[in-house]
């Protein structure tokens, strides 16, 4: 399966409770216009919204949920 330009399509993992990883370079464009770019070899995408760093993920998941009282 090829992607545009006969390019190989990017793989996307879902990891159970966390991140979304994918093979980068990437450029995250957010629903607001921020633009985010990591030449990493695979970048984590955060999927819960609790990252500091958003949208890359900061492994925020793993940390226990504020009691909203």
């Amino acid at each position: 399966m090829e992607g545009l330009a006969g390019e190989e399509p990017r793989v996307v993992r879902l990891v159970r409770g966390g991140p979304a990883l994918v093979e980068g370079p990437v450029r995250i464009v957010a629903e607001d216009g921020e633009e985010v770019e990591s030449d990493r070899f695979v970048v984590a995408i955060c999927r819960c919204r609790r990252s500091e760093r958003y949208p890359l993920c900061d492994t925020g998941h793993r940390r226990p949920r504020r009691d909203p009282r």
